[in-house]
C-alpha cells in the first residue's frame, strides 16, 4: 500500500491535472488512517491522517498549484509512513471471547428463594410441569450453603427478599457464594416503584415479575432466557474495499463466535444479503465505484430488509458528514480505529437489540413461539428449499384434547399455563433447526427440515406422551392433558406447496382426533 502512495505521488506535476491522482492518494491515505489503528499501528494512522488533511486542503483549492518543495515535502513524509509501520507495536490482538454456554433445554436446574412457603410451593409445582428441576429454598442462608457446592441454570429471588428497607446488593453482599454464581438472574417481587427495579437492573436481572405472578409470563421469560443462551451465532457481513482490514473484522468477529462473510464484489450485495441472511452489515464509507451510502439505499429498496441493522464503519470524523451518510439508509456509525472487543460489543449489541425486535413483531406472546402470519410463512420457505434440494421437510399439526373443558374448569389462566407448557415441550425436545409456531388458540404447527415422515412419527409420538405426562394443579386439584397431532410430508406430497401441505397435516390431525384423540396420524395420499 505505501509502494502505491509513492507511486502515485511520483506521478505528480504540480498543476491541475494532478487532480485525479490527488483524489486517489486521499483515498486511500483515508483507508490507511482507519486501517492502521485497526491493526493496532497508532502512529501509522495518525501520520496517514495529517497528510490526509493536506491533500484535502489542496483539493479544495482552485485551481491546484503546487510547488516543487511541497511535493518534495509530501514523497519524504510518504516514505516516513514506513518507519512508523517499522516501530509500531499492535496495541491489541484478536480478542478471544469464551464459547457462549449451550445447554440442552432438558432438566435445566432453577434455585426459587423465596420465603413465603405457600407462593414457592406453588411456584415451584408450575414450574416442575415445564419439566424443569426446581430447588426451592426457604432462607437465603441455605441458598448460600448450597452455592458453595453447586451451579444452577437460573436463579429467581424477590428483589427485596427478607431485608425489609434493605436493597437486594447488600443481601447479597451477606453471601458472597451467592453473588457469584455464574447464571441468569431473574426476580419476582411485589415491589413495582423505581428504586426496586434500578437494584434489580445493576444486579444485571434479566427478568422483573411481579406478584401476584403471572405463570404463563415467567415460563415464558424463562424459555426466553435458555433460549439466547443457546440462540445461533450472530451474522454479520462486511462490505469493505480495503481487502486486508475486511479479512481481520471477520477474523475478529469468527474468534468472537460469530459468522461473518466478506462481500467479494458490490454489485452482488443483494445476493449475498439473500444467501448469508446477515443479521447486522457493516459498511465502509468510501469505496470506489459505489459509496456506502449507495449500498444502504439499495438495501432500504427492498421491503423485507428494511429492519436489517447497517452500521456505517469509516474512517470519517466529520460530524456533518456522518450525519448526511446515516441519513441515506443508516442506523448507526462507527469511527474507525476500532479496536475488536469494540468491535464485537458494537455488533452484538446492535443484534440483540435487532434480534428482540423481530421476537416482538414476528412472535406470539404468551408462548414465544411465532405468530400464525409468520408460522405460515416459514412453512412455505421450509417446502420449497425442501422441493429445491430433494430433501423431506414434515409439518406437524398439534391440538390440546378437550381444551374447552380446561377453560371452562379451571379458568383460563390455567388454560394459558397448558399452552404455555405445549410451547415449552416443543422447544425442548425439537432439534434447533425445526420451527414452531402457534397456529391459533390451542393449535400449532411445527416445520420439521430434512426429517421424513417415519422419524417425525417417532419424535411427535415422544413429545405427546410427555406432554401427557403432565400434571396440572388448582386449587388442589390435579389433572392432566393429552395432544393430538397430524403429520404430512412433502416426499408424499411432492406437487404440494406449504399450504396445501398444511392441510393435508390438519386433515391427519382430525384423523388422530376422530380415532379417540392422544394419538399421532399420518396424512394419507388419495
Amino acid at each position: 500500500e505505501l509502494a502505491t502512495l509513492q507511486s502515485l505521488c511520483n506521478g505528480l506535476r504540480g498543476g491541475e491535472r494532478d487532480r485525479a491522482s490527488l483524489e486517489a492518494l486521499h483515498q486511500r491515505l483515508h483507508k490507511l488512517a482507519g486501517a492502521g489503528g485497526s491493526f493496532g499501528c497508532a502512529e501509522l494512522s495518525a501520520a496517514s491522517r495529517v497528510l490526509e488533511q493536506r491533500i484535502q486542503a489542496w483539493l479544495e483549492s482552485e485551481p491546484i498549484s503546487l510547488d516543487g518543495a511541497a511535493l518534495s515535502s509530501l514523497l519524504e513524509d510518504l516514505a516516513s509512513l514506513h518507519e512508523t509501520v517499522d516501530e509500531a507495536e499492535p496495541t491489541r490482538q484478536y480478542t478471544t471471547l469464551p464459547d457462549p454456554e449451550t445447554i440442552s433445554g432438558k432438566g435445566l436446574c432453577i434455585w426459587l428463594v423465596e420465603d413465603d412457603v405457600e407462593l414457592g410451593q406453588q411456584l415451584m409445582h408450575q414450574l416442575e410441569s415445564f419439566n424443569y428441576v426446581i430447588r426451592l429454598f426457604e432462607r437465603i442462608e441455605d441458598a448460600e450453603l448450597a452455592a458453595q457446592n453447586e451451579q444452577p441454570d437460573l436463579l429467581i429471588m424477590d428483589v427485596m427478599f427478607d431485608l425489609e428497607g434493605k436493597n437486594t446488593t447488600e443481601t447479597l453482599g451477606r453471601y458472597p457464594a451467592l453473588h457469584v454464581l455464574n447464571c441468569p438472574l431473574l426476580f419476582i417481587t411485589a415491589h413495582d416503584d423505581f428504586v426496586s427495579r434500578v437494584r434489580a437492573a445493576r444486579l444485571g436481572g434479566m427478568g422483573y415479575i411481579l406478584k401476584p405472578i403471572d405463570v404463563p409470563r415467567l415460563v415464558n421469560r424463562i424459555a426466553r432466557i435458555f433460549e439466547q443462551r443457546r440462540a445461533p451465532p450472530q451474522r454479520v457481513l462486511i462490505v469493505d474495499d480495503d481487502k486486508d482490514l475486511a479479512e481481520r473484522m471477520r477474523l475478529v468477529l469468527l474468534t468472537a463466535n460469530m459468522e461473518a462473510e466478506v462481500l467479494q464484489s458490490q454489485q452482488d450485495i443483494m445476493q449475498e444479503i439473500a444467501a448469508f441472511r446477515p443479521e447486522l452489515v457493516l459498511l465502509d464509507l468510501y469505496m470506489p465505484d459505489y459509496s456506502g451510502p449507495d449500498l444502504a439505499g439499495v438495501i432500504r429498496q427492498h421491503d423485507k430488509y428494511a429492519n436489517l441493522p447497517i452500521v456505517y464503519l469509516s474512517a470519517e470524523t466529520d460530524i456533518e458528514q456522518q450525519i448526511e451518510a446515516m441519513e441515506r439508509g443508516a442506523d448507526d456509525f462507527l469511527t474507525k480505529p476500532i479496536s475488536d472487543i469494540q468491535l464485537v460489543a458494537a455488533a452484538r449489541a446492535r443484534i440483540a437489540r435487532a434480534r428482540q425486535l423481530e421476537e416482538q413483531i414476528s412472535k406470539d406472546s404468551l408462548t414465544g413461539l411465532l405468530k400464525h402470519a409468520s408460522i405460515k410463512e416459514a412453512v412455505e420457505l421450509e417446502v420449497k428449499r425442501a422441493q429445491r434440494f430433494a430433501k423431506p421437510v414434515t409439518l406437524a399439526m398439534l391440538d390440546i384434547d378437550h381444551f374447552k373443558a380446561v377453560n371452562d374448569n379451571y379458568g383460563h389462566a390455567m388454560g394459558d399455563v397448558v399452552i404455555a407448557a405445549v410451547a415449552t415441550l416443543l422447544r425442548q425436545r425439537l432439534r434447533q433447526s425445526d420451527i414452531v409456531g402457534r397456529y391459533g388458540g390451542e393449535e400449532f404447527v411445527a416445520v420439521l427440515p430434512d426429517c421424513d415422515v417415519e422419524n417425525a412419527r417417532l419424535l411427535l409420538d415422544d413429545i405427546r406422551q410427555r406432554f401427557s405426562s403432565l400434571q396440572y394443579s388448582h386449587e388442589g386439584q390435579s389433572f392432566s392433558c393429552t395432544i393430538s397431532i397430524g403429520l404430512a410430508c412433502s416426499t408424499q406430497y411432492p406437487e404440494s406447496n406449504g399450504a396445501e401441505l398444511l392441510v393435508s397435516a390438519d386433515d391427519a390431525l382430525y384423523t388422530a382426533k376422530r380415532g379417540g384423540r392422544n394419538q399421532v396420524q399420518e396424512a394419507k395420499p388419495a
